[in-house]
């Protein structure tokens, strides 16, 4: 994996460099919610836990259940002649697209 993927608590994050600002900087990344954080007031490390942190706390103080990274489903995009041919061939093979998806995507990673 890359050097600048930190994960905490089940959240992953890049860190990323600002030559404009001059700071590191990062955001949770895999749930919708938009949760920024940088180095300007601690160590990058220290300032992505901390806003791992402080968003649990938030969702608890609002009862709210928080998202969960990368939960296991999301929406792939392909030609519609891909798609036919990848569900005949599903069929064929006794699976579903969804497992071939999966499959594909362990041998990619």
């Amino acid at each position: 994996m890359a050097t600048n993927v930190l994960e905490y608590r089940g959240y992953i994050t890049f860190v990323r460099y600002s030559a404009e600002d001059d700071c590191l900087y990062g955001k949770l990344e895999g749930i919708r919610s938009t949760i920024l954080f940088d180095d300007s007031d601690a160590p990058i490390v220290d300032a992505f836990h901390g806003a791992v942190d402080e968003y649990l706390a938030d969702c608890a103080a609002e009862g709210t259940e928080p998202e969960k990274p990368y939960k296991g489903a999301f929406n792939v995009r392909v030609s519609p002649e891909l798609h036919r041919k990848a569900a005949i061939r599903a069929e064929l093979d006794h699976t579903s697209l969804n497992r071939v998806t999966e499959q594909a995507l362990a041998a990619y990673v």
